[in-house]
């Protein structure tokens, strides 16, 4: 089953897929869109394009574990893109994942533009991956 991660953010929003084995994720592009209803729509679209039959949403939680705007603005988008796509869509804590992107970046010497252009790509990788492992050992 191929699994699709979405990193939202404000103006970039990365994506990631699974390998159809459910094993890897990969960074697959970074959207970059202001308007919501747009980008529903693309993200839609890449749905489709690679049959994608459940969809992680990064959750932005608070370090303590409480829910901030962040948090509530994945939420509603999560349900407007389980709602526009028909496709299960989960919610999935990602507090340190743009972190750990970083720090990857900085491990391949990945700097300037093509680091900004891939940052929400990779962090989108790294929530899928999390999810993944966890899927992997619960389920």
């Amino acid at each position: 089953m191929r699994i699709l991660s979405v990193d939202l953010g404000d103006v970039r929003t990365g994506l990631a897929l699974s390998d159809q084995t459910e094993m890897l994720a990969s960074p697959l592009c970074v959207i970059t869109e202001y308007n919501k209803d747009k980008l529903l729509i693309r993200i839609c679209d890449i749905v489709k394009k690679y049959n994608v039959q459940l969809i992680v949403v990064g959750h932005p939680k608070n370090m303590d574990g409480t829910r901030g705007q962040s948090a509530q603005k994945c939420a509603e988008f999560a349900q407007l893109l389980h709602e526009h796509s028909n496709i299960q869509t989960i919610l999935w804590d990602e507090r340190c994942t743009t972190m750990s992107a970083h720090v990857f970046m900085n491990s391949t010497d990945t700097r300037g533009k093509k680091r900004k252009n891939n940052i929400d790509a990779a962090a989108a990788s790294i929530i899928l991956q999390d999810y993944l492992d966890f899927r992997r050992n619960t389920l």
